[in-house]
């Protein structure tokens, strides 16, 4: 009676990171000629999942996520141009900055509440992406920079679509890895206690402040990981895309549509918008967006717990109503 539970809980998530897997190998073989479509949905569903960790199990929503993919591509554009630094030192340095300006930032905000942290979490990633296009000797300005050479690692061609799909989807896997073993540990019940009840939390003696930083941090960095290879899969890199407003919507939205607190959500998430959008520009053409839009809304006004969300809410509801009936 007890091997059902362990299973659930135990190995199906394990299993379910192993078919994300496969799912992304046989894109990998079947489309060939979309790979850079793969490597956008792969890299979309990573900063959504890491922004999950922040705003889904901790419930503090940011809309300035923008600022550690845009980070993650200059340290690494920078880095590789300026001082001919290898690309994965340049990643290890992206999360180190990453982690420290959440902690910075998070130490100054995390103070607010409601929306003031959202507001917060959008003048930040203003300000870099500011600061990107006044550093003009060092970013190259608002004209951006080009990323020529990298270092090649294992002999591997980092400018490939077929080793940028497989780097996006081993930072998807690991994104994954990292959200289901901190979930389960002791921060991800004390980040779940800070999510529902703030002041019940600090009476049981959990610090919410440090809880909201540690998630913020390890999100960060996660999400610049992702970020240094978006800046490579780019080559060249501009202020404008990079840190705008509509990125870190984008993410949130993904992670809200998919469900938030949700290991496979924000994947889900990626997965219909990326595809869905692709599908009305090439069926639709100039009504895209309208459609594109009209389906978000439907999805929010009669999903509004996420899809996954909702396949959890009516798998407890079962349950519980099978549990009464014996």
């Amino acid at each position: 009676m007890t091997a059902k539970p362990w299973l659930e809980r135990g190995v199906a998530p394990w299993l379910g990171l192993a078919g994300v897997a496969a799912a992304g190998a046989a894109w990998y073989v079947a489309f060939p000629s979309s790979l850079s479509l793969g490597i956008g949905l792969l890299l979309l569903a990573g900063w959504a999942s890491a922004w999950d960790l922040l705003g889904g199990w901790t419930g503090q929503t940011s809309l300035g996520h923008a600022a550690f993919v845009g980070l993650g591509a200059y340290v690494v554009g920078v880095t590789a141009t300026k001082y001919g630094l290898a690309p994965w030192w340049s990643m290890l340095l992206a999360m180190a900055l990453a982690a420290v300006l959440a902690f910075l930032w998070g130490r100054i905000t995390f103070g607010l509440r409601g929306s003031y942290f959202v507001l917060s979490s959008i003048a930040v990633a203003e300000i870099l992406r500011l600061v990107a296009i006044n550093e003009r000797k060092l970013t190259g300005g608002a004209i951006g920079l080009f990323i020529f050479d990298l270092d090649k690692p294992f002999g591997l061609d980092l400018f490939s679509r077929r080793t940028e799909f497989w780097l996006a989807l081993g930072y998807l896997l690991l994104v994954l890895a990292v959200t289901l073993l901190v979930t389960r540990g002791k921060l991800g019940y004390q980040m779940r206690a800070v999510r529902e009840d703030e002041a019940s939390a600090q009476a049981a003696g959990i610090n919410p402040v440090s809880v909201k930083s540690l998630a913020f941090m390890l999100s960060a960095a996660l999400t610049a990981l992702g970020g240094c290879i978006y800046g490579i899969f780019l080559s060249a890199l501009q202020p404008q895309p990079l840190f705008e407003l509509h990125l870190s919507v984008r993410i949130a939205l993904v992670a809200i549509i998919g469900g938030r607190g949700t290991l496979f959500g924000p994947l889900i998430g990626a997965a219909m918008l990326t595809l869905a959008g692709e599908l009305f520009r090439n069926a639709f053409a100039e009504a895209n967006l309208l459609i594109y839009g009209l389906l978000i809304v439907v999805v929010v006004l009669f999903v509004p717990r996420g899809l996954m969300g909702e396949q959890r809410r009516r798998a407890v509801r079962r349950r519980y109503a099978k549990s009464a009936g014996s």
